[in-house]
């Protein structure tokens, strides 16, 4: 077992029997729950909206080699930049090379979870570039020196009394302050950032070809000013982000906010197609839209598990799923977490590393459902048990006991030879570590289902 998976068993334990955590998370995924219940009676026909959504991706997915392009010359037009990056490493390697031509020492970030993915604020602190994220839930995990714990709501896990006691240690603010408070302090300690940043890094929820922009949602106006005052604005966005036209959006976009928030529409949608141009009135000088791959062509190249790829990032499958509601999204130790994050990870991170994911799942499907694209998610799940074992990345242990279950499994000699009280003794002896200690043992009936029909049976033909 791999040291991602033992960790992983030992802090969902932990967070599972967090009752402060289980308390904070369960509300707020309650009140997501009820805001996109009403968002979703909305839609007049939801099942085809989420057709429409699977066909485009699906689209985009088998045509990327030609989408790809089309949106450089056409993002190239308008005087943008575009660069390609294979990996993290060589992303940030990129980046930093244009903050040094541009003599740059302060960023300002909206939030983006390719960015995290990359890990760009170690990378720039470790190379003396001060990074400050503006999102207000990115700002409150980054005060704390935690990665987000969604990827929607970076700040989940916290209440707003745990938000006050950290504003107030760093800044003084009131202990009791309230969220208007806490969101006041943290504007008018972001405003001046943004007016001094050198540089405005931003993700993308859309990659638009035939226009060649980026769309970019956001519900606090962060991202708008991130790339507003700067001189240069970088993009960073996966190659998966893609939709092929600018009327696309008028689908991508309600899904995303229904699903995302159970918003009607996400507050501000800013379409940004090249830097300032003549005669325009604000922008930056430069623009330059980064094409990350890191592991994305790995997923590309398996026709089954392709689908995971269309994700919009809208976190509905993190907010349904029952293994993420207990445990919690720091325990997967992934930049995706939940149900999507565990069909994507092994792909791009490594089967060997990550596998223990597709196994934190009880399948009961709800992921699927309730995703906007309509991937299968549970489904992918199984495809990626069944490639780490083709592969040969299980351990003996877990080899041979599979090998003598199924054995036992396909004969009822053999299951019926071990008596209820050998299974039982089983058990307590082998399992009393692994799954004893926090709950009670199952207890084998004394005799087999095929025992009781057996002697029922005999002694009704005797009668």
């Amino acid at each position: 077992m791999g040291h991602h998976a033992e960790e992983f068993l030992v802090d969902s334990e932990v967070k599972a029997f967090d009752r402060d955590h289980r308390r904070i998370i369960n509300f707020n995924i309650g009140r997501y729950d009820a805001a996109v219940e009403r968002g979703l009676s909305r839609l007049i026909n939801l099942d085809n909206a989420k057709k429409k959504g699977h066909v485009l991706k699906w689209r985009v997915m088998e045509n990327l080699d030609k989408f790809l392009p089309e949106f450089e010359s056409n993002f190239q037009k308008r005087g943008g930049k575009v660069i390609w990056a294979n990996d993290a490493e060589e992303a940030n390697r990129e980046i930093l090379n244009i903050l040094k031509k541009a003599g740059a020492k302060t960023v300002v970030k909206s939030k983006s979870m390719v960015t995290e993915e990359i890990k760009l604020n170690e990378f720039l602190e470790e190379n003396h570039i001060q990074s400050l994220e503006t999102d207000l839930g990115e700002y409150i995990v980054q005060l704390l020196g935690q990665p987000p714990y969604h990827i929607v709501t970076p700040a989940m896990h916290l209440s707003k009394e745990d938000i006050a006691k950290l504003f107030n240690e760093k800044f003084g603010t009131p202990i009791d302050a309230t969220p208007e408070q806490l969101t006041t302090k943290a504007r008018e300690l972001l405003r001046e950032k943004y007016v001094q940043a050198d540089v405005g890094i931003t993700g993308a929820n859309f990659l638009v070809a035939d226009t060649g922009s980026i769309a970019v949602s956001e519900n606090e106006g962060n991202a708008r000013l991130s790339v507003a005052f700067p001189k240069i604005h970088i993009a960073i966005v996966g190659i998966e982000k893609m939709i092929p036209s600018i009327t696309d959006l008028d689908l991508f976009w309600p899904m995303l906010a229904t699903h995302g928030t159970g918003q009607n529409l996400t507050v501000y949608n800013t379409i940004l197609s090249g830097p300032r141009q003549p005669g325009e009135t604000d922008g930056p000088e430069e623009m330059y839209v980064v094409l990350l791959d890191n592991g994305r062509t790995n997923l590309l190249a398996q026709k089954e598990q392709r689908q995971g790829l269309y994700c919009i990032r809208c976190g509905a499958c993190l907010n349904a799923c029952p293994v993420y509601k207990n445990i919690g999204g720091h325990t997967y130790e992934t930049t995706y977490s939940g149900p999507i994050g565990s069909v994507i990870t092994p792909h791009m991170k490594g089967m060997e590393e990550f596998k223990h994911l597709s196994y934190a799942s009880s399948l009961c499907g709800k992921c699927t459902e309730v995703c906007p694209v309509k991937i299968d998610i549970h489904k992918m799940l199984l495809l990626n048990r069944r490639d780490a074992v083709k592969e040969g990345i299980v351990d003996k242990k877990e080899q041979w006991g599979w090998a003598i279950w199924k054995k036992g499994m396909l004969s009822r000699k053999l299951t019926d030879f071990f008596s209820g009280k050998t299974k039982n003794f089983l058990l307590r002896t082998f399992f009393k570590k692994t799954w004893g200690h926090l709950r009670e043992m199952p207890k084998v009936s004394d005799k087999s289902f095929s025992q009781m029909w057996g002697e029922r049976n005999n002694s009704e033909s005797k009668v």
